[in-house]
Order: structure tokens, then sequence, then C-alpha cells
């Protein structure tokens, strides 16, 4: 039987969706800073040079939070495609939950992005920042009040997360939203909720970040640098359930993407409500013939059936094949439409930490690939907002796996505006 039950699986934050030719399970998770290496000129040309925002921090409410400029090691503004240019393969890789619980997960791949010149997006639950001795103060939608089917984490883990979130940040990473107690199943299921209750659920989440200073009572732990309210744009729900209710209330609150829906496919991203709508994706699954979802949990799903201790002799051939899957599904859309990637994480241990070492390997083999950003979403969604729609129209018409048909300086190349031989327009 397996040893992954609903309820363990709701405590790590996982969720339920469906892949693309087989009913497949979908998710989530629960020191000190190091040093930065310097960015990557030839991975990304428009990064300024180093050097951060130097202004004193400007604490907002109860000191949880803070004003300290600019954020570090961003981009530069982006510029749009030029006519006939190949785009950029985009990769993002995102962490739900986003919670240190003393695994040391979290400064690992801190440590890792930062080799290797990557971004990525944290979406932080609220909870995480919410001692459990003041529970009290969550008033879930359709649920007892203080409950949650994640666990609180213990003092001392709350600390390192504040740890972690905030060098995330200092390192260019951006903090979403994984909002807070996780329900997948029965009448308090977020698959339920109404756009009302989802504008009570983002509001906890957003207080639990700005006022964890107030809650703990920590009062000499640094603030986190950042104003959530304007670094909040965009998060993944619970179980990838709820999307229809929470997209009507996401563009009210000037959000500007949501990655909570299953079952994607490796496509352009066009927009729901006026939001960005980038899911997780099918991609290859090495010895099978169906798909699987672009996240660590779907992976495990499909090899061990849930069970996060299988025998430790299948080890090594799953590491290989989570690999593998994530590397084709990478190539497939590199060589052929280069529609962004979107890989789901969790910061756990199953099956002796295979899907963890799978994970890291794939983004070395592709960190140093000609005109591949690892990026945040929303750095993604920065450059999509600066393209020329018809342009994203052209690359939206190209199905998975397809090569523009002449090229690509023939594909995105305005109608009359080839090249001559005289390197005029004919």
């Amino acid at each position: 039987m397996s040893d992954l039950t609903r309820r363990d699986a709701a405590r790590l934050g996982l969720g339920v969706g469906l892949g693309a030719a087989a009913a497949t399970l979908a998710g989530c998770g629960h020191g000190e800073p190091h040093s930065r290496t310097p960015a990557n000129p030839r991975l990304h040309p428009d990064r300024p040079a180093a050097g951060a925002d130097q202004a004193l921090p400007r604490l907002i409410g109860d000191g949880s939070t803070a004003h300290t400029g600019q954020q570090p090691r961003q981009p530069a503004a982006p510029t749009r495609l030029e006519a006939g240019q190949r785009p950029p393969q985009f990769v993002i890789f995102s962490w739900d939950g986003a919670g240190e619980v003393g695994t040391g997960l979290f400064p690992r791949f801190l440590e890792l992005a930062r080799r290797h010149d990557a971004t990525m997006t944290f979406f932080l639950s609220g909870l995480y920042l919410l001692p459990e001795e003041r529970k009290r103060l969550y008033n879930p939608p359709n649920n007892p009040r203080g409950a949650s089917e994640i666990g609180y984490l213990t003092n001392a883990h709350l600390k390192e997360t504040l740890t972690y979130v905030h060098q995330a940040w200092t390192d260019g990473h951006e903090i979403g939203t994984h909002f807070n107690g996780h329900f997948c199943a029965g009448s308090g299921s977020v698959a339920n909720w109404t756009p009302a209750q989802w504008r009570s659920e983002i509001e906890q989440a957003r207080t639990f970040v700005k006022t964890w200073r107030t809650n703990t009572g920590w009062h000499d732990h640094p603030p986190l640098p950042f104003d959530y309210d304007k670094e909040l744009i965009g998060g993944r729900t619970p179980c990838l359930l709820g999307q229809d209710n929470l997209l009507p209330v996401a563009r009210e609150l000037g959000w500007r993407y949501d990655a909570s829906s299953p079952g994607g496919v490796q496509r352009w991203p066009s927009k729901k409500h006026g939001v960005w709508d980038l899911p997780l994706q099918a991609m290859p699954f090495p010895g099978h013939r169906f798909e699987v979802l672009s996240m660590d949990y779907n992976i495990l799903a499909n090899q061990s059936y849930n069970s996060t201790r299988a025998p430790s002799y299948n080890y090594p051939a799953w590491r290989t094949q989570a690999t593998r899957s994530y590397l084709a599904g990478f190539h497939r859309a590199y060589e052929t439409n280069r529609a962004p990637m979107y890989i789901g994480n969790h910061f756990e241990e199953w099956n002796g930490g295979i899907y963890m070492d799978a994970v890291e390997e794939t983004l070395k083999q592709i960190a140093d690939t000609k005109d591949v950003r690892l990026v945040s979403f929303r750095q993604f969604v920065d450059w999509l907002d600066a393209q020329d729609p018809a342009v994203l129209a052209r690359l939206r018409s190209l199905e998975v796996g397809q090569r523009p048909p002449g090229g690509w300086s023939a594909y995105l190349r305005p109608a009359g505006r080839t090249k001559s031989t005289a390197g005029r327009p004919t």
C-alpha cells in the first residue's frame, strides 16, 4: 500500500492534476547566506554591472518587511525580438511552499543558482511565517479556524525560512505565493472556493508575510528586504485547483501571471482573464508512451505509485529516468518551437532525494546552452509584455515539437521583408 496518504501529500504541499496521456499526480514541500558569484555575461548580456542599491532600508508596517531599493541581480529592461530573430529558450524553475525544515535544500538550490547565474521563483506558503502558537489567526475558507493540511514550522525552521527567503530575494529570485493551508479534498477544498474566499486567502497570506515580527516577537531579526504588496504578482494554487475562481481576483489585484493550471503543453502562453497562464507542462517520460507533468511529484507518482520510501535498489534508474524526462522536455522545445519550459519542485527528500538530484543535474546540463535563459516567472512575463503582440501570436501558432516553417529568420520576419542578396528588402 502507498506510504504517501492524501494527508501526507497535503502536508508536503502536494496536489492532484492530470498528465497528457494518463492520470498523474501534481503538487508542495516544506544558514548562512553565501557570497554571490559574478553574473555570466554570455548567458545574460543585458544584465547590468554588479552592485546592489546601497540605500538604507525603510521599514514597512511593523518592520517585517522593508523598502531596500531596486532588487539586485536583475536583467536590463527587456527589448523586442528583432525581425527574424530566434527567440531565447526560457526555463523557469519554481518551488512550491519554499520552507526550510532543516534538510538544507533551500540553501543548496540558492547556491546552485548562484553558480549558474540562474534566477528562480519561490512560491512561499504564508503559514510558514506564522508560528503554530498563533495559528488561530488563520481563518481558512470552509475550514475550522487554525486548520491546515500542511504543518506549521517550528520556530527554528521559521527562522531558517526567513533567512533564506531574504537571501533568495537579494540573489535576484522572485517571491510568489503558494497561499496558506493547502486544502485539497472535501467540502473545504480550494477547488470549491469562491472569488471572495480566494481574496480572503490571499489577504491572509500577504498579512502573515508582512507581520511575522508581530506574530513571533522577533524584533531583532532582519526584515525581509521587499514590499510584499509590490513583490507579489503571481502564485500557484494548492493541488493545482481552483484557478477559474482565482483568476478574476488575481486580475483585480494586479497580478500578472498564474502558474496553477495543470496539464499544459509545451507551447507559447496566452492570457486568461487578462493574466498570463503559465501551466505545468506535459513532457516526454522515457520508457513510456504517455507524458508526465513537469513536476517532481508527478514523476514520483509514476515511478513508485506515491511511495516516498520505495526500495532503494530502484533509485539509480529512477534518478536517471527523471533527469532524462526533464532534458527530453527541454530539448523538444529548444530544438523546435522554443516554447518556455516550466519546472515545479518541492524541497523534499522522496526516494532518497533522487528528484532533487535530477533537478540539479538538469539545470547544470542546460545552463551553458546557447540562448538559454534561466529566469523567474516575473522576469519571463516582463519579457512577454515587451514583445510585439503579433510576434507572440506567431509563436503561439507553433504546435508542440513544431519547427518554424522556413526557419526562424523567415518565420518571424514581417511579410515582404525577406532579405535580398544585396541586403535590401524585396
